[in-house]
């Protein structure tokens, strides 16, 4: 078999649907499997998706493992030569699979892959590559030299700012919402380290194969969306896991070595960021267009010509959309993929129009599919609308 493809659920069954859309459609003519692992999600999405994707193995965990727990638990099931690894709140074109394996065919010392992300608006992820925590970037992260600095080679290593998004070069450390491995190299420097119950666990396993000899590399030949963190709540618990597995990554790699006094201060560094982020609660939130009193959301659809019809005549009946007379008056914009209009076409389409630019809400629908999803705030949850 040529390549597994590992999902790891949790409670987000509208955002798997979408993702599972694409990925059948990304492995046509493939040797492939798609195996699922519900981290005990309790809100239907086994149940539900099991009969519309009958050939997708479900592994259905009676507690939440955590997400390298889950990863693993597929991996063992998973015979690819190739293994994806790939969260469900994302969206993959009809040729990620095809550029991302040519790409790795080519390069026989290649550990992982990562590929250009986008976010549910059409902005570009800074974490689709990123180099090395070591206590110097770790520094210039956690100060804030890498804002101030956002190009710098010297202060914004964390993100490799001073590289192009358009291009494809080394990348030490990939995002595990979207990574491709060889299952030899997985063999030879082991999978996900269970220690880390979610976050900094990629960080983790790039920088075990980079350690080995491998060279991680990012490409921008694709693009993927990333709706980011469906399937954790940006609250206080979620600030204390995140930072918690930065400091179990400090002191895995780089306890010994270093100065006391040095180890002491980064360990108070993480946890100070850990006090303000608490404190000032998420930021970035992209500002929305409010829905107009009385009314309901006008809504622009893009796509396929057959499934736009259908979607536009559901919205009428139901009530539940006003349609827009224009792209620039909607407040929300569906895209509608198809026969005639791909995921690919979709991705293209949501980077050409930008709607971050006029804070419009975005929703994506694949045919066969009852319901259109998205999210454009990273630090929020997503919407669904179920015809």
């Amino acid at each position: 078999m040529v390549l597994s493809v590992i999902i790891v659920n949790y409670r987000v069954r509208y955002f798997l649907e979408l993702c599972l859309y694409s990925v059948s459609k990304a492995l046509a003519d493939i040797e492939a499997e798609v195996i699922v692992v519900d981290n005990h999600s309790d809100d239907g999405s086994v149940e539900a998706l099991k009969p519309l994707f009958p050939s997708v193995q479900f592994i259905v965990n009676q507690e939440n493992t955590g997400f390298a727990a889950a990863n693993n638990q597929g991996l063992r099931r998973a015979g690819g030569e190739y293994i994806l690894f790939l969260n469900p709140d994302t969206v993959l074109p009809e040729d990620y699979v095809r550029i991302c394996l040519d790409f790795l065919r080519d390069k026989p010392k290649a550990g992982g892959l990562g590929v250009r992300m986008i976010d549910g608006s059409g902005r570009f992820l800074k974490e689709s590559r990123r180099g090395f925590p070591s206590p110097w970037v770790a520094f210039c992260r956690l100060s804030g030299l890498s804002t101030l600095f956002p190009r710098s080679r010297r202060f914004a290593g964390y993100y490799l700012g001073h590289l192009p998004e358009d291009g494809s070069h080394p990348a030490p450390v990939l995002s595990g919402a979207c990574l491709l491995v060889r299952r030899r190299v997985l063999d030879a420097v082991g999978s996900f380290d269970e220690r880390f119950f979610m976050y900094a666990e990629d960080i983790d396993l790039s920088f075990r194969m980079e350690r080995a000899g491998y060279q991680n590399y990012y490409t921008s030949g694709t693009t993927v969306i990333h709706f980011k963190g469906e399937s954790t709540q940006k609250d206080s618990r979620y600030i204390r896991q995140f930072y918690k597995a930065m400091s179990q990554f400090r002191r895995k790699h780089f306890d010994r070595g270093l100065p006391a006094v040095f180890n002491r201060g980064m360990e108070a560094a993480i946890w100070v960021r850990a006090g303000i982020a608490a404190a000032t609660g998420s930021t970035g939130r992209l500002f929305r267009r409010g829905v107009k009193a009385g009314g309901a959301p006008l809504t622009w659809l893009i796509g396929d010509a057959a499934e736009t019809v259908r979607i536009r005549a559901l919205l009428t009946a139901s009530g539940k959309r006003g349609l827009a007379a224009s792209l620039e008056t909607a407040e929300v914009l569906l895209f509608c993929q198809g026969n005639n209009f791909g995921f690919r076409e979709c991705i293209a389409g949501l980077e050409s129009v930008a709607p971050y630019r006029r804070g419009q809400r975005v929703k994506f629908h694949a045919a066969g599919s009852n319901s259109a999803t998205g999210s454009t705030d990273r630090d929020g949850r997503g919407e669904t609308l179920v015809f």
